[in-house]
């Protein structure tokens, strides 16, 4: 039997290439329209401290033109914040940030900070927006996000996604049936490409996930909305049975 899993799109990487020459081409809000022509259910942007790909324009216009839902990642500076507050995307999933990183390098240490966690969840949910948490396939990461209040956790699959194979894939598995017992809605992303994709459309409890590098890589090649078709096609076929 099948089941309906969303696919966001994410498109930080359709930024870097604009910022890279500090042009106004590749727009994000195009992509993100090309994204949504190829199927995708959602767009999602990281809003960054340092804006080194996705701005406050592009955030505020997806807000306006994205049919269908706007993920917006963010670290909990209070700057940050206060502007996500003011856009209200459809969802915020509060995620980990280094100045110094490439690309966000793990899960949010939710269980270390719980309470600050919590102050952030509750403002995000006071302005009606629903919160998910980024976090490492852990049990006491897990329990910390379910305490500190969010609507939903995505499991970081980096090491799964670096290192397919049972174990990694169990440690997934675990940690989804761990949020599911806790009410919690399970989105999955980090590095899953078309082929990593497919053993973790198995798992029931995943009902979104987010994907960027591997999709944005594609479309250079085959086109944005081609790129987002094919996922969309991986993902829902994989789910088949």
């Amino acid at each position: 039997m099948s089941r309906f899993v969303r696919l966001g799109v994410n498109i930080d990487h359709v930024a870097t290439l604009r910022q890279a020459r500090k042009a106004t081409v590749p727009d994000p809000v195009h992509a993100a329209l090309l994204a949504e022509l190829g199927g995708a259910d959602g767009t999602t942007v990281h809003i960054r401290q340092d804006r080194r790909h996705i701005q406050d324009r592009d955030v505020t216009l997806l807000r306006e033109t994205v049919r269908t839902r706007l993920n917006v990642e963010m670290a909990m500076r209070p700057e940050i914040l206060e502007f996500v507050v003011g856009v209200r995307p459809h969802q915020v999933t509060l995620v980990p940030e280094r100045p110094d990183e490439i690309t966000t390098e793990g899960g949010l240490d939710v269980a270390s900070d719980n309470d600050s966690v919590k102050d952030c969840v509750s403002a995000l949910k006071k302005a009606g927006i629903h919160v998910s948490i980024f976090v490492d396939p852990v049990e006491a990461q897990i329990s910390a996000a379910r305490q500190a209040g969010c609507d939903a956790m995505e499991i970081c699959t980096a090491r799964y996604a670096d290192h397919p194979g049972p174990d990694t894939l169990e440690d997934v598995a675990k940690a989804a049936a761990q949020a599911e017992t806790m009410g919690i809605a399970v989105h999955a992303g980090h590095g899953l490409n078309y082929q990593t994709v497919v053993p973790l459309t198995q798992l029931p409890q995943i009902v979104e996930f987010n994907i960027g590098h591997a999709i944005v890589a594609r479309a250079m090649l085959v086109g944005l909305e081609k790129a987002v078709r094919d996922m969309k096609n991986v993902i829902d076929n994989a789910g088949k049975g």
